[in-house]
């Protein structure tokens, strides 16, 4: 059971009159993994956090957590998932730790192990200084700490987060981004967020959904792979521009060559190789064959909002 993925889903489908939310997806996330889950608003991805956590049935298709299916064992999946939802339904005329004593009761925890944990929780998710404060009465980054508390109570297998940040200052942010660091190593979590810099920060993979269908699965590094087929690079040389580039335009691995000026002597030379070629190695030959002084030398990358804006576009632009 422990090889098992956390995560298990095949052709998962919810369709409503009219729409189909989610159109078919297969994916798995594995034990000890954080994914973060991306795509624009209306892709499906609450959608599918709900089904997950056996708070709403599936059309088709199957999902299984920890080895349970959801749609068959709900109440065994349930126990096994801490669940943070975009809106966390808080009881705002609660103490904090009153309404997490509460919680984990009814999460079926004894009294002295709902006591313990508790205990645990409110240290984690720094909230002992206010435990004794009525939740309405607390800022939207503490309201979102107890929320994390009440998702963490039970010692969840997996936590699913859907917006945890959403509305937090940037203080906040890095606060909450902290906790969710700490909670990776303890449990497998699958965070949804438009933060991408987020993702890239606590995420070992990422699953991008667009329109109810899964576009790509994969860590931001071999998705960067797929969509840096360009792989421009730029150095900046000291020497005469008509030099550069009669020494450069006969590699015969450029594809386009562009040679402008980067101030006093020195010449900004951008290089777009065949294929996807590593230009570095070849640049860097020719400037010690010739002499030149070198200040730069660099490989364009693709950060996560590049690849998110290329895959959801592309894909309506198919549609």
């Amino acid at each position: 059971m422990d090889a098992a993925p956390m995560i298990e889903v095949r052709n998962l489908t919810k369709r409503y009159p009219g729409r189909t939310a989610v159109n078919g997806i297969s994916f798995t996330v594995g034990r000890g993994e954080v994914v973060g889950f991306l795509g624009p608003n209306g892709a499906g991805k609450s959608t599918t956090m709900r089904m997950l956590a056996a708070f709403m049935p599936g059309t088709s298709g199957t999902a299984r957590v920890a080895g349970f299916d959801v749609f068959h064992q709900p109440d065994e999946v349930r126990r096994r998932i801490g669940y943070m939802p975009e809106n966390n339904p808080l009881h705002l005329d609660m103490r904090v730790r009153e309404y997490l004593k509460f919680r984990a009761r009814l999460k079926r925890l004894g009294w002295r192990r709902s006591r313990e944990r508790v205990d645990t929780v409110l240290q984690q998710c720094g909230l002992v200084d206010v435990e004794k404060r009525i939740i309405g009465q607390l800022s939207k980054g503490y309201r979102q700490r107890v929320g994390l508390a009440d998702a963490l109570v039970h010692e969840p297998d997996l936590i699913i987060l859907d917006e945890p940040t959403i509305g937090l200052d940037p203080h906040q942010i890095r606060t909450v981004r902290s906790l969710i660091k700490e909670l990776g190593q303890r449990h497998t979590v699958l965070l949804s967020t438009h933060i991408l810099s987020e993702v890239e920060m606590t995420c070992s993979r990422v699953l991008i959904l667009n329109q109810g269908e899964i576009l790509a699965a994969d860590t931001t590094a071999n998705l960067e792979k797929r969509l840096s087929l360009d792989g421009q690079v730029v150095a900046e040389i000291a020497a005469p521009a008509l030099a550069l580039q009669e020494a450069f335009r006969d590699l015969p691995e450029v594809e386009r060559l562009d040679v402008s000026a980067a101030g006093g002597e020195y010449q900004r030379v951008a290089l777009t190789p065949k294929g996807g070629a590593d230009l570095r190695p070849a640049v860097f030959e020719v400037v010690q064959q010739h002499q030149w002084r070198l200040r730069e030398l660099t490989r364009s990358r693709h950060t996560l909002e590049d690849i998110f804006v290329h895959l959801t576009r592309g894909k309506k632009e198919e549609g």
